[in-house]
């Protein structure tokens, strides 16, 4: 089992910055990759970002490329999601999540983290 825990959301005007973080505790020494998603209101959970946990290769929606940067420290089991030029249509729920490598797709998720960004 993994446990995923996000913090550092909040309100923030548009074109800040936020720095999202996500601990990692359990089994995370198999995991292969680890991800943000998020989910706004009345709409779909979305793909943000991802970082391969040993490899440390990243990837974006285009959404947020240039913008969000995702870096992982192993050996805090640290994931962290850097939010710079946030606009409006960023609000929303984000979430951690992981996965094991084992199903194909992210089987552990955070409770997620409320981030607003007012105009």
């Amino acid at each position: 089992q993994v446990q995923l825990v996000e913090s550092g959301g909040g309100l923030v005007q548009a074109g800040g910055s936020l720095r999202l973080s996500c601990a990692a505790s359990g089994r995370t020494s198999s995991m292969y990759r680890m991800g943000w998603f998020r989910q706004a209101p009345g709409k779909e959970r979305e793909f943000v970002a991802a970082i391969t946990w040993s490899g440390g290769y990243a990837y974006y929606a285009d959404s947020v490329k240039g913008r969000f940067t995702i870096s992982r420290d192993n050996a805090k089991k640290m994931v962290y999601l850097q939010m710079n030029s946030l606009k409006p249509e960023d609000t929303a729920v984000y979430y951690c999540a992981a996965d094991s490598g084992i199903l194909g797709s992210y089987d552990y998720w955070g409770q997620g983290t409320q981030v607003t960004v007012s105009s």
